[in-house]
């Protein structure tokens, strides 16, 4: 059931303006991507209607669209599904933003002035605060507040319309091993804020590189 797989108030009514699909659509998709709604869970549209306030229509139509994007499996006399990735895709996806976030690291390094390294590191110390407080979800929020930041300062749009077509994958595959990867994220978001500092393009691609690495081999070694 729905009702099992949520935390109670994690699905508030839908009160921001726009289009009610859109809404809905983003709600859900914001559900899977935190893993509220786990891989593999089935998707009832009369219980995610009544969490969301909504008429059936509006969640039939996003789901349509998640099937459409590859968040949601819809199975024939079965009804809709959370997409269960497989670590093919994952490996893919997670290979693409080494390349893209390496050469954001690169460019950054470049371009980043004292205000954005300040920036960085205050989003560095709000991330070692939430490990602290083992509050996965706001480790997760900060980590991609911080890799956002940096290819941010690389000021190259087609880098950052690339790594947003990624970006909610890559927390959707993230959040499983945040706790596992724990201090040493931010242990290497520090060594990368350095390399920025230093103005050292080559370090920091090794750096962002090594660290994008890391959390694509956690992620492969999650069930052990």
């Amino acid at each position: 059931m729905l009702s099992a797989g949520l935390p109670q108030g994690a699905v508030p009514k839908l009160e921001r303006p726009g289009p009610l699909r859109e809404r809905v659509y983003e709600a859900l998709l914001e559900l899977i991507t935190t893993r509220s709604l786990r891989p593999g869970q089935h998707l009832v549209e009369s219980e995610l209607a009544g969490h969301l306030g909504v008429s059936r229509q509006p969640v039939r139509e996003a789901l349509q669209r998640l099937n459409t994007e590859g968040w949601v499996d819809l199975r024939p006399a079965q009804g809709a599904f959370v997409h269960e990735p497989t670590e093919e895709e994952a490996d893919q996806l997670l290979s693409v933003r080494t390349l893209l976030e390496a050469e954001a690291a690169r460019l950054a390094a470049a371009n980043a002035g004292s205000a954005q390294i300040a920036a960085l590191e205050e989003l560095c110390t709000r991330g070692e605060q939430a490990v602290t407080a083992d509050d996965v979800d706001l480790t997760v929020a900060v980590n991609a507040q911080f890799h956002a930041k940096i290819m941010e300062l690389a000021g190259n749009l087609v880098l950052a319309e690339l790594a947003g077509r990624v970006d909610r994958r890559v927390r959707w595959y993230y959040t499983p091993v945040a706790r596992q990867r724990g201090k040493q994220s931010w242990i290497e978001h520090r060594e990368l804020i350095a390399a920025i500092s230093a103005r050292d393009e080559q370090r920091a691609t090794e750096v962002m590189r090594a660290h994008t690495e890391h959390t694509r081999t956690t992620y492969h070694e999650r069930e052990a």
